[in-house]
């Protein structure tokens, strides 16, 4: 108790220090703007109309600055934006970043700001035109000649570093099209769909519909320094090019919106099931290659992004993601095209900003390994232009909007989605036929200890579903200052959580989730399963003494709710008081208070069963006050429950079962065991004495029979 006293007495004034309010004042935010440009030497000039800060050394102009919060809307995990202040130079190179503003809670109190400060870290001298993509095994690759570059992402913060990230490139774009001469962007335009011309396969290639893109192999060797046969076996292929004589790589590309180009490559039925296909806005090319160099590699998966071929327009990278789109059915090419089986057909989203109309070039990255510590990479470009005649000019173009956040999130987490989703669906079918399930107790019991292992391991440590107080502070804070949904939709694995514990309240109470879908809690329950195995005495804490302490819950809970309006910094701070995000989301990687409160308190769950969960969890506490509406009392129950049998509620762990036999639903964690013990007739002690009344009625009656003694006469 003294701990969680220090806790809440010393969290709320750091809070109130720490919180990143970023520069306050003009003079400020020019102090670090300058910081961003170490040759600059004069005052930065701001263009109040655009928000863009020029940034000089001595009269010569060398980038500019801007707020990330004047060009995007991206709202953090927080629920508020993450405001950068970023620095360009005139060829489109990141020059510094600086975080003016954020209210992420893994950065504040967790993992802390370094982590933060690291992935910032690692956009100065990078480039607009460079293709960014995250991997921690690719870790810097691209700077010795491919077209990609790889960033560390940060473990435990994925949504904050998907917000982060989108935020810099997106405004880093939109400003770069405004005044980097680089980057400016023409016009969009669309497909006049009345323009068609039939054409077969030789037609497409000479007017460069469908354009041939040779590299002979010399070629590649001359800017690789190195021979192909130098490189592992597997990367390329020679044979055919020692056959034939004639080592080189082709590569036939098309775009495909047009109908002069999509019908006459692909077919009507074809071309007309591509169109359904894409949304509104969205464009799609078709790639295909043979040679020395697959542009798919042995490591691409369909439906991804592909990491050796991409394409870039006025310097500005455009994402290509295939569409799987021959995923049941086989090309039907015209007479004369080459019969390859990498046909690939990749679409382009509205907020690329890509422009069909002008000129585009396709990017080759070539990455070949030596051996396993040594690779060279170039990349290879080819020109793409079309005729103004395919094509209507928009004189005054609408802005694409982006798809929103969470959708890109969700798409990216389908698989994690669909696991949770199939064990939350068992675990409600488990306690709809709760009484069938718990007819076999030690089978029930086993398939108890599996899915809480689910809980802990895969929807706890893996997909980071841990439901926290922070989460419902989140939806109070929304109420009062107006709700926005997509705050929450940023985490599918929570919003998932959240909405089935909701709805299982209305049933069930909130058993259902402290008892089975809380990765805490599963802790302290095979701790506590431990302690049993070891003969660990458990403390006694007397009756009147534990009515008090299951009000500190409560108590804790009007603190927290309490505070947020007033300061939500002070109010995350003072959440710590849940060892949750110590435990299970760093799983113990964090500084040593933390760490140490959090194993006190699973400590004492070894001599007081779920210690936590009973007497401090102010999420628990939320639940039960929102569980008083749920609609069924449905834990079977028999007459003979309290009175005389004592047995369910000397079995319960955390003292939910009242002398009278009846269930405490606010405390229940719905572990079923009293269900276990009622349905098993070698346990409960009604059903016994039922079974033993049942034996005498069905005694059978011996007849009387009279013995006579001696010899018979017939």
């Amino acid at each position: 108790m003294l701990l969680l006293l220090l806790f809440w007495l010393v969290l709320p004034g750091a809070a109130f220090a720490s919180e990143d309010t970023g520069a306050s004042t003009q003079q400020d935010l020019e102090s670090d703007i300058l910081a961003l440009f170490p040759r600059a030497n004069r005052p930065p000039e701001l263009d109040p109309t655009s928000g863009i800060w020029s940034v000089y050394q001595l009269n010569e102009l060398i980038g500019y600055a801007y707020e990330s919060n004047n060009f995007v809307d991206f709202k953090g995990f927080s629920g508020e934006r993450i405001n950068v202040l970023i620095g360009l130079d005139m060829d489109g190179r990141f020059t510094g970043l600086h975080i003016l503003n954020h209210h992420e809670p893994i950065f504040l109190h967790g993992l802390g700001p370094k982590p933060l400060k690291e992935f910032i870290n690692q956009y100065p001298q990078h480039s607009l035109s460079e293709h960014i993509l995250f991997s921690d095994r690719k870790t810097g690759q691209g700077d010795g000649g491919s077209h990609n570059t790889y960033f560390d992402g940060v473990t435990k913060a994925t949504v904050s570093i998907i917000v982060i990230n989108d935020t810099i490139l997106s405004s880093a774009r939109e400003v770069a099209r405004r005044v980097l001469p680089a980057f400016a962007q023409q016009a969009p335009a669309v497909v006049r769909s009345d323009v068609f011309t039939a054409m077969d396969w030789q037609a497409l290639l000479a007017s460069e519909f469908v354009k041939h893109w040779t590299i002979p192999s010399a070629d590649l060797e001359t800017k690789l320094g190195h021979s192909l046969s130098s490189y592992l076996a597997d990367q390329v292929d020679l044979s055919q090019a020692e056959r034939d004589g004639d080592s080189k790589t082709e590569l036939y590309y098309a775009y495909l919106n047009a109908p002069s180009i999509g019908k006459n490559l692909l077919g009507e039925e074809d071309y007309q099931r591509l169109m359904t296909k894409l949304s509104d806005g969205e464009q799609a090319i078709a790639i295909m290659s043979s040679g020395v160099y697959d542009y798919l590699g042995a490591d691409f998966r369909p439906g991804t992004i592909p990491e050796r071929v991409s394409l870039e327009q006025n310097n500005i990278p455009i994402t290509l993601r295939d569409i799987n789109f021959f995923d049941s059915s086989q090309p039907n090419l015209p007479e004369g095209a080459p019969a390859l089986d990498n046909l690939r057909i990749f679409k382009i989203r509205p907020q690329a900003g890509f422009d069909p109309s002008s000129a585009m070039q396709l990017i080759l990255n070539v990455k070949l390994d030596r051996n396993h510590l040594v690779h060279d990479s170039i990349y290879v470009k080819s020109d793409y232009e079309l005729p103004d005649k395919l094509f209507s000019q928009l004189s005054t173009p609408e802005a694409s909007k982006p798809d929103a956040m969470w959708i890109k999130i969700w798409k990216g987490r389908l698989n994690d989605i669909a696991i949770l989703l199939l064990g939350l669906s068992l675990l409600t079918v488990a306690f709809s036929l709760q009484r069938k399930i718990v007819d076999h107790s030690r089978g029930f019991l086993w398939c108890r200890r599996g899915f809480l292992l689910f809980t802990l391991v895969y929807i706890g440590v893996y997909a980071q579903g841990q439901l926290s107080i922070v989460n419902l502070i989140a939806l109070f804070m929304g109420a009062i200052n107006g709700f926005d949904i997509t705050v929450f939709l940023l985490d599918p694995i929570i919003f998932i959580l959240l909405a089935y514990t909701a709805i299982s309240l209305v049933f069930w109470g909130r058993g259902l989730f402290c008892g089975w879908l809380c990765p805490f809690g599963v802790m302290q329950e095979f701790l506590a399963n431990a302690a049993s195995k070891l003969g660990i005495k458990q403390w006694h804490i007397s009756p009147p003494l534990h009515r008090h302490l299951l009000k500190l819950k409560y108590l804790i809970l009007i603190g927290l709710l309490g505070t947020a309006p007033f300061s939500l910094t002070a109010a995350e701070k003072m959440a710590e008081v849940e060892p949750f995000k110590t435990a299970v989301t760093l799983t113990f990687v964090r500084d040593w208070p933390f760490v140490m409160y959090a194993a006190i308190l699973l400590v004492l769950g070894l001599f007081i069963h779920k210690f936590y969960c009973r007497y401090i969890c102010p999420l628990g506490a939320a639940l039960a006050i929102l569980g008083k509406i749920h609609r069924f009392e449905w834990l079977h129950r028999r007459r003979e429950c309290g009175s005389p049998c004592q047995l369910c509620k000397h079995r319960c762990g955390i003292n939910a079962i009242d002398k009278t036999g009846s269930i405490d639903y606010d405390e229940c964690i719905q572990c079923l065991e009293c269900v276990v013990i009622l349905q098993d007739p070698a346990q409960c002690a009604a059903a016994m004495s039922a079974e033993k009344k049942s034996q005498k009625t069905r005694a059978p009656r011996i007849d009387t029979v009279t013995i006579f003694e001696g010899n018979s006469t017939p």
